[in-house]
């Protein structure tokens, strides 16, 4: 069974009251709430292995490129990729779809048609 109250103690933004009654969060298209380990894990890594990940040959980039890896990889295993490589991270969703977006427009040719809702 799915505890919602457990899960939403997870977030800490979602510990707040909006007008005395508890926040609910539905702009997630725009920006998800995080949970307190991922708010965790994004400060350890400022604090602690801060660096480029693919572009250095010091300590901490190697650090941060092996960790980017990881996630690639535990991303690759859950959503059942061929390969590491071809998972990639994008600053959002928009910026991932208009990646899509341009792929899909090289295969294109006139007089194709694309379907979109408003909301994009």
């Amino acid at each position: 069974k799915l505890d919602v109250a457990q899960i939403r103690l997870e977030f800490p933004t979602l510990h707040q009251e909006v007008y005395g009654k508890p926040l609910i969060y539905f702009d997630n298209g725009a920006t998800a709430q995080k949970p307190k380990s991922v708010i965790d894990a994004i400060s350890k890594y400022y604090s602690k292995d801060n660096a480029n990940i693919h572009r250095g040959v010091h300590h901490l980039s190697q650090i941060a490129t092996e960790q980017y890896e990881e996630a690639r990889k535990i991303i690759q295993k859950s959503i059942n990729a061929p390969a590491s490589e071809q998972v990639l991270f994008t600053k959002g969703t928009t910026d991932g779809i208009n990646l899509v977006a341009f792929s899909f427009g090289q295969l294109l040719k006139e007089g194709d048609e694309i379907i979109i809702s408003e909301m994009e």
